[in-house]
């Protein structure tokens, strides 16, 4: 099957590749039609990973949240049709303790392996997910994001104690709305606390206890555990402030994606017995899970849509590019690309 896959080539710069797809008995053929782009994906497309990292990535096809229409399924499992978001992470192989997405042999699309903005993907039937209906589609294309944050409170269920009175989110881009959201729906006895640089930002987190620049926070301000979802340049300040405003045995989960080393005040985390813990990623289960939190509670994807930012209808590499480069303007939210390949 002749495929034809954009893949980035260079900072800034996509280029089409024509390829023969060989498919199995099995595969599953998915149409891409909602691709959301990710800061992962800005990193790459920006050229600020290292010159070492891109030399071994690119070429690749960019975007790892996604969800699309079956084209075939050989196994009648699905109609040509029906609407599946995509799993990124593909698993090589089984581990009684360690999960899919922390597994070193897995792969994962647009990092190492091609991610979505092909014409069509081929796949296998355990990484998609049907969707559900009546949820805008822009909300559905990053699904993938909302699952990872749903797997870090998944971990935080098992290992943080059982005060979850006062639980405080550092960060207000969307992996702090995302969390805080998904946190205060699951633990609605919880009072959640946001804090953020930004009091413009701030103002979109209507359904938290209390939001808090964190240039003002009251010094006798004392939380039960903590979500760092600041990640770059803000890590340092957000996890240190953490350390200062949480009480003693509290779990600090770090969510937060940084290029560089974060010095942390093992001082002061020894002294209060603190547990942190590093998530990544997610898996079918967390997918499934997040699907299933949509339909119980159906503010959830009312909530998500204002984190829509900016959508692109693309059909040519010159809308791709008009994307990406309005993704890096933007103040929040999430670029959607509507894909009319």
């Amino acid at each position: 099957m002749l495929n034809t896959v954009y893949q980035l080539t260079a900072p800034r710069r996509f280029e089409v590749l024509v390829r023969d797809e060989q498919l199995a008995a099995d595969s599953l053929v998915v149409r891409p039609t909602h691709l959301s782009i990710c800061n992962a994906d800005q990193r790459y497309y920006q050229g600020t990973r290292g010159a070492h990292i891109l030399a071994k990535k690119l070429p690749m096809a960019l975007i790892h949240e996604a969800i699309g229409e079956v084209v075939l399924d050989p196994t009648g499992a699905f109609k040509p049709g029906d609407t599946v978001v995509m799993i990124p992470n593909l698993p090589t192989e089984e581990h009684p303790i360690i999960a899919e997405n922390y597994l070193r042999t897995s792969k994962f699309r647009a990092s190492s392996a091609d991610g979505f903005m092909q014409e069509l993907v081929v796949t296998n039937h355990d990484r998609v997910v049907a969707l559900p209906e009546g949820i805008d589609k822009d909300v559905l294309a990053f699904t993938e994001l909302v699952s990872v944050m749903t797997h870090v409170i998944s971990r935080f269920d098992a290992i943080a104690h059982e005060d979850r009175s006062k639980v405080g989110f550092w960060g207000d881009g969307n992996v702090g709305f995302i969390g805080s959201l998904l946190f205060k729906k699951l633990y609605p006895e919880s009072e959640v606390y946001v804090f953020g640089r930004s009091a413009e930002k701030l103002s979109d987190f209507t359904f938290v206890d209390a939001t808090y620049l964190t240039s003002e926070v009251p010094e006798d301000l004392i939380v039960s555990h903590a979500f760092e979802c600041a990640g770059g340049m803000g890590s340092e300040s957000a996890i240190d402030q953490i350390i200062d405003h949480i009480q003693p045995e509290g779990t600090i989960a770090l969510c937060g994606v940084t290029e560089n080393p974060v010095p942390i005040n093992t001082r002061m985390v020894l002294e209060k017995g603190l547990r942190l813990y590093g998530s990544s990623r997610s898996g079918r289960a967390d997918y499934e899970r997040t699907l299933e939190l949509y339909v119980q509670h159906p503010s959830i994807p009312e909530y998500l849509k204002r984190i829509v930012g900016q959508v692109f209808e693309v059909r040519t590499i010159a809308d791709m590019t008009a994307a990406f480069e309005a993704d890096i303007q933007k103040r929040l939210g999430k670029t959607v690309m509507r894909w009319e390949k």
